[in-house]
């Protein structure tokens, strides 16, 4: 029993939502504590997610020297998960190794779970492969891990494991097998898992989500249809919501403008709405969206405040999308990465760069992401801003430490080709490779058109072949290598490429344009 003060479980209680409050009142009560009270209180502050208490209280506990046992380190090793930089988890590991604790099996599916959200996934299989007797949580664990650095194939093949081990699915285990299917665009696979659900007698309700994602995901909606009328009416918003982004995805506008009709508006079904107005540049409604929104209050929400903004942008109507960027009052990184690629996308390249050196000013508060640097980017290649686009490349590394990715060395190169900066941007490439960043098909793409600007034969060739190799059914490819020999004076080339593409029945798409007209696309 140790005495713990009570104004410092108020410290470490700050910010904690409403409901949690009776919580931590009951333990200011208490003058003298156990081990497993105190272990309670940590799981109270992981739950509701307040984790720098999690770890505040910790800390504590641990310089009481108290005999800390796995259910102190549970909670601990969820919080970590949320508390960067990784060496923190790490230290937790070493001192629950140090006391004897780390071979409990629910510490060390805590562990897998930490080291999963770390970034750090063979740590997370190797906490796996150490417990001696795996229950269905530390499967799932392990596929949720892998689902999570996008393995669907590895984690498709935990799930068979788990047929061999003779393990119990949960409705967990099947929803995470239906992600995974739909990752990997299977649809046999998870038709096979629809029927194994139906089969094995399990939750339709709980699953229902995730088979409407699945068949959404597989260009299947109508399959998603006959699952959501399959409730005869009993179906609740997350479904709804599911479908509605479905219909989305699979450009079923109608249909998805149908639903949420039906419903009470919410975040999850009007920003997925909105996003159909985005794809078909539909003002109308989606100013009739914007006008739901403020009725219900949800315009004080920054991500809704985000897609409405990215809405007005896509259907020509910059100055609505400023002024509703003005008004965020919350504005995170992805509200500053909308408008300047609002701006970018229209042209206004000058626009872009001062909204982006007005984010550098509050940037203590928000900092550019690699999203936000591919927006600047663009919006220097359309508006032709060499200068100042190798400013904003060469900043990424120097002053925010963020390695360009291949979709920001494919953006300036295009924008050395367009200024007949050829030389450099062989030399952009060169400095790529050195770095050891992927050379992607945008890449190859990229110079392709920078040697048909500049008439650079010989390394645009090289480059075609490299872009064929990588993408070789790909209509847009074929074209744009055609106009490079066409400009080159390759006649030969260009009637040999259109040839294969007659034989592998490749055609290029039709262009084509949205316009509103009676209020209706």
């Amino acid at each position: 029993m140790i005495n713990f003060p009570a104004k410092t479980c108020i410290s470490i209680a700050d910010g904690l939502p409403k409901r949690y409050v009776y919580t931590h009142q009951m333990f200011d009560e208490i003058s003298h504590r156990d081990l497993s009270s105190l272990n309670s209180q940590l799981l109270s502050y992981t739950r509701s997610r307040n984790f720098p208490a999690t770890w505040a209280l910790f800390c504590y506990m641990h310089s009481t020297c108290l005999n800390l046992t796995a259910y102190t380190f549970t909670p601990v090793l969820g919080a970590c998960s949320a508390l960067p930089p990784p060496e923190r988890g790490k230290q937790v590991h070493a001192l629950m190794i140090k006391g004897g604790t780390d071979s409990e099996p629910v510490v060390k599916t805590a562990l897998m779970d930490m080291y999963s959200k770390y970034g750090l996934l063979g740590e997370s299989v190797e906490a796996f492969k150490e417990i001696e007797f795996k229950d269905v949580v530390t499967w799932n664990t392990l596929l949720s891990s892998f689902l999570r650095h996008g393995l669907a194939k590895e984690a498709f093949g935990v799930f068979q494991a788990m047929i061999r081990e003779r393990v119990e699915f949960s409705e967990f285990t099947l929803s995470s097998v239906l992600k995974a299917c739909a990752l990997l665009k299977a649809f046999r696979l998870g038709k096979q898992v629809h029927g194994l659900v139906v089969v094995l007698g399990r939750d339709l309700v709980f699953l229902s989500t995730a088979l409407i994602d699945f068949y959404s995901a597989v260009g299947c909606i109508s399959e998603a249809m006959n699952v959501f009328n399959g409730f005869n009416g009993r179906v609740d918003p997350v479904m709804k919501n599911s479908l509605i982004s479905g219909c989305v995805q699979n450009k079923k506008y109608k249909e998805a403008f149908s639903i949420m009709s039906s419903m009470r508006p919410n975040v999850v079904a009007l920003t997925s709405a909105l996003a159909a107005c985005s794809e078909n540049s539909n003002l109308w409604i989606g100013k009739q969206i914007h006008c739901v929104a403020l009725r219900f209050g949800f315009i004080y929400e920054t991500q809704m405040c985000n897609v409405i903004l990215d809405m007005y942008a896509k259907c020509g109507k910059l100055l609505n999308a400023r002024s509703l960027f003005d008004g965020v009052f919350q504005k995170d990184v992805v509200s500053w990465t909308s408008m300047i690629s609002a701006y970018g996308s229209h042209g206004h390249g000058l626009g872009a760069l001062e909204l982006f050196k007005k984010m550098g000013e509050e940037g203590s508060v928000v900092l550019p992401n690699s999203v936000t640097f591919l927006a600047v980017l663009s919006a220097c290649a359309h508006s032709g801003l060499v200068e100042e686009g190798r400013a904003c490349f060469n900043s990424m590394r120097e002053k925010y430490g963020l390695d360009p990715g291949p979709e920001h060395y494919a953006c300036f190169i295009d924008t050395l080709g367009r200024a007949g900066q050829i030389e450099e941007v062989w030399c952009l490439f060169n400095d790529m490779v050195k770095n050891g960043t992927k050379t992607t098909a945008a890449v190859w793409a990229a110079l392709v058109n920078a040697c048909n600007l500049n008439l650079d034969v010989k390394r645009g060739g090289f480059a075609a072949k490299q872009l064929l190799e990588l993408e070789p059914d790909k209509p847009g490819n074929y074209v744009l290598l055609s106009n490079f020999y066409a400009a080159v004076g390759k006649w030969d080339s260009v009637d040999n490429l259109r040839s294969i593409m007659r034989k592998k029945g490749l055609a290029k798409e039709i262009g084509s344009s949205w316009v509103t007209v009676a209020k209706l696309t």
